[in-house]
């Protein structure tokens, strides 16, 4: 859970520095960009696996670029469903925002090292020797 917030505050912080880079992409407040980042995980938990599931073809012939188109119409649909705090002005600004928007979560994840919730069983592992006594 403290992962996922930190992610949150993150991507909110990139979302808020997009805007702050193209012209075309308005956040009015901080708070919007919370409400854009969570907006946006939600969407893509929700709605992006059925728009790739939907256009695997597209994508298999584009090599994978046409999910930088999904990551647009998921974006727009973020701007829709939030209304003035959040206004994406044209399809190009909404394609070049998720552009950014992936990269500036990258370096800020990859500055913050944020730890993988990788469970270790190390202490699982039960060793027998052949006639099955357990040694470790």
């Amino acid at each position: 859970m403290r992962n996922f917030i930190i992610k949150l505050f993150l991507n909110s912080v990139a979302v808020l520095l997009a805007s702050y880079i193209l012209h075309g992409v308005h956040v009015e407040s901080f708070g919007y960009a919370i409400i854009v980042a969570l907006t946006l995980s939600l969407l893509n938990i929700s709605v992006k696996p059925l728009l790739v599931i939907f256009t695997l073809p597209a994508t298999i012939l584009s090599l994978g670029l046409f999910l930088l188109f999904i990551n647009t119409a998921i974006i727009e649909l973020a701007s829709y469903l939030i209304g003035h705090g959040f206004q994406v002005d044209s399809w190009w600004w909404a394609f070049f925002f998720s552009i950014l928007l992936s990269l500036l979560n990258s370096i800020l994840e990859n500055l913050l090292k944020l730890p993988n919730q990788t469970i270790s069983r190390e202490n699982d592992v039960k060793i027998f020797d052949k006639d099955g006594n357990r040694v470790a």
